[in-house]
């Protein structure tokens, strides 16, 4: 036990024990063994000549200051620490139960009253002041170090007690309260932000409410974890979506603000829009409460809505984390599975991290999920799993608006000349770098552009737009979501664009690729304007020009006609690949890669001819090679040629074309 409580105590015994003495001596049966459940008409008496005294009361440590800390922390008087001492001897030793209740005059009443208090603090049980020390908006009660019982009795009458958590931290238990268990946690480690010397000046000057908004997957948490820590606090996070679900999240809050006094903490609280339901805005009064006592710094993705409690508390804008810091954070959160997996090391996890936004939740999500999916391979953690991680966190909103394609080809299946394989590199790149290069380096500045990455492929039917859109998401380790138009397109006026504003804010959260396949039909060039029909879709390629403009993510449009988009899309994309249809020798490459290794072949294949004769577009000799399998599966042997002519046949006439003797030679008859 401290000194001071040490110290505290026997002032207090000296106190109970003249507060006995004093009873006794005024009592006629002091020694009846039913004292305290009834009154004898002698005790009447006594209690109707005794005059009414105010003992003076010893000082409580002597001339030093009674827990200074915590006095400090919570803006307590002396009188305050008087109560808090009175309150908390019952459970620091047993004798204080027995005194109590004979002070009281009821033996089952085995801690002092709120009359009792103020009678061994030498204050009269009429004083104003004494009196509203027990009051909920004064230091001991609101900040939940006194909790006052029996409301339904009188003031004086009432009993008063001590969290076991106070106690515990009195004693030396560093133990966070366990209310906290599920919405707040004590943070752990360091962690770096940019502009946190800037918040923690703020919080040095007397701002006590702060809300950071939150974008590209910047961590406001982080911001704030840093900024605490120049001023020398730690923090007590809180998770509010949590919070909100508990059975009694007030009860909650007054908790953490307790224990973030305790420890000399601020409370750092997020996504504060899980407290925007009016439904729970006693809750986020109460939390903005908190900010009378220790510093709350709130983070958001939303800006801070003036009617919401807290009035419109200073914000700032937080900077994403470096992808250095967001690899050491995602290493840190593998380590802290304790699953027995290894370590991937920090360059390779940072190329891997790069091209993903990621909230600190969804960073801690991937770590965990990776980890796992290593469990399940062995035990060796590589940047497959890292992506797979990334992946999961991905929600079902999108899936619901876009069909979700995972990638399963990569650069050895595209066969295109070297130059539109560079764009398709340099859209890679542009989508690797981005944080650095529009965020740290600020090479997109002003106007509310987002740091997106926009991309069109233009080119024939079948000439691997869609195949390329896939392979660049392979290699960024991101899922491929094709824009369904279908879901899209509304024939009232004004839904297409709540379609579309529900994608684009749904992909703002997913970590893919958006491809907007036949993009024509939706970002088509503007017209004059001859009747309404002109004038709504020409409102609605104004929305889509401002919602790309601010669109964070990765987008790909493909096209067969780029005439047919309007000027203003295509001054807004940052990469344009023309689709050439293929060669002689491209086409025999496509054949080889179509058929596959895996598919038999007979030794009358000539693939040499077919790609010389056949002008076709990868999509058609896809669909070629596909066809000549069934055919081949049917008879039950290799495929021959004359399946791949047969195929080809059929592929003509789907595509409207004549079958001409100079393409098939003698293959034609029949």
């Amino acid at each position: 036990m401290t000194e001071h409580l040490a110290a505290g105590l026997a002032a207090i015994e000296r106190r109970v024990r003249r507060a006995v003495a004093a009873r006794r001596a005024n009592d006629p049966t002091p020694d009846d063994p039913y004292r305290g459940l009834y009154l004898t008409p002698e005790a009447v008496e006594a209690i109707l000549e005794d005059p009414a005294r105010i003992p003076a009361p010893d000082p409580i440590g002597g001339d030093q200051p009674v827990l200074p800390e915590l006095a400090d922390a919570f803006g307590l008087t002396a009188l305050d620490v008087e109560i808090l001492l009175i309150a908390l001897a019952p459970d620091l030793d047993a004798r204080f139960e027995r005194l109590y209740g004979y002070l009281n005059d009821d033996v089952t009443r085995r801690r002092p009253t709120i009359g009792l208090a103020l009678e061994l603090c030498g204050v009269p049980p009429y004083s104003p002041a004494g009196r509203a020390r027990f009051a909920a908006v004064e230091p001991l009660c609101a900040s939940g170090l006194l909790v006052v019982a029996e409301p339904e009795r009188p003031l004086l009458s009432r009993t008063v007690r001590v969290p076991d958590r106070v106690t515990a931290h009195l004693l030396g238990d560093p133990a966070p309260d366990p209310l906290l268990r599920g919405a707040a946690r004590i943070a752990t480690g360091e962690v770096t932000a940019a502009r946190a010397g800037q918040v923690a000046r703020a919080i040095e000057a007397g701002v006590r409410l702060l809300h950071l908004r939150q974008l590209g997957g910047a961590s406001g948490a982080d911001l704030a974890r840093a900024a605490l820590a120049e001023t020398g606090r730690s923090a007590v996070l809180v998770e509010l979506p949590a919070l909100a679900e508990a059975e009694e999240p007030r009860a909650v809050l007054t908790a953490i603000g307790r224990e973030a006094g305790l420890r000399g903490a601020g409370v750092v609280a997020g996504p504060v829009e899980a407290l925007a339901d009016p439904r729970q805005r006693g809750v986020l009064r109460a939390l903005t409460g908190l900010a009378t006592r220790v510093p709350v710094l709130c983070y958001g993705d939303r800006p801070w809505h003036p009617d919401w409690p807290g009035g419109s508390p200073p914000h700032l804008t937080t900077e994403p984390a470096a992808t250095t810091d967001r690899a050491r954070t995602w290493r840190e959160a593998v380590r802290e599975t304790g699953f027995p997996v290894s370590e991937l090391d920090t360059s390779e996890a940072e190329a891997a991290l790069a091209p993903y936004t990621l909230t600190p939740a969804q960073l801690a999500g991937s770590a965990r999920a990776a980890a796992g999916f290593a469990v399940l391979d062995g035990g060796t953690l590589t940047v497959e799993h890292l992506r797979a991680g990334v992946r999961a966190q991905n929600g079902a909103g999108l899936a619901r608006l876009a069909r979700r394609i995972e990638p399963a080809v990569g650069w050895p299946d595209l066969v295109l000349p070297g130059e539109h394989l560079d764009q398709l590199r340099e859209l890679v790149l542009r989508a690797r770098h981005r944080d650095r290069v529009l965020g740290r380096w600020r090479m997109r500045p002003g106007g509310g552009r987002g740091t997106g990455v926009l991309a069109l492929f233009a080119g024939e039917s079948g000439t691997g737009k869609t195949m390329s859109a896939e392979v660049v998401a392979a290699e960024l380790g991101l899922d491929l979501y094709v824009v369904d138009l279908a879901t899209v397109v509304d024939k009232y006026i004004g839904e297409t664009e709540k379609n579309l504003d529900r994608i684009f804010t749904e992909a703002a959260g997913v970590n893919g690729l958006l491809l907007f396949d036949e993009a024509d039909a939706l970002f088509g060039k503007r017209t004059e304007v001859k009747d309404s029909h002109d004038r709504n879709a020409n409102l609605e390629s104004a929305f889509l020009l401002q919602r790309m403009e601010s669109f964070d993510g990765i987008a790909v449009l493909t096209t067969n006609l780029r005439s047919n988009l309007d000027e203003a899309f295509t001054r807004r994309l940052d990469v344009v690949v023309d689709f050439p249809v293929p060669d002689a020798d491209q086409r025999l490459a496509l054949w080889d890669r179509c058929l596959g290794p895996e598919l038999p072949r007979s030794s009358d294949v000539d693939l040499a001819f077919c790609a010389k004769s056949f002008e076709l577009a990868g999509g058609s000799i896809r669909a070629c090679a596909v066809t000549a399998a069934y055919l081949a599966a049917e008879a039950d042997r290799p495929v021959a040629m004359a399946d791949l002519i047969a195929a080809v046949r059929r592929e003509y006439r789907k595509l409207g074309r004549l079958l001409l003797d100079s393409e098939f030679g003698d293959w034609l008859e029949g």
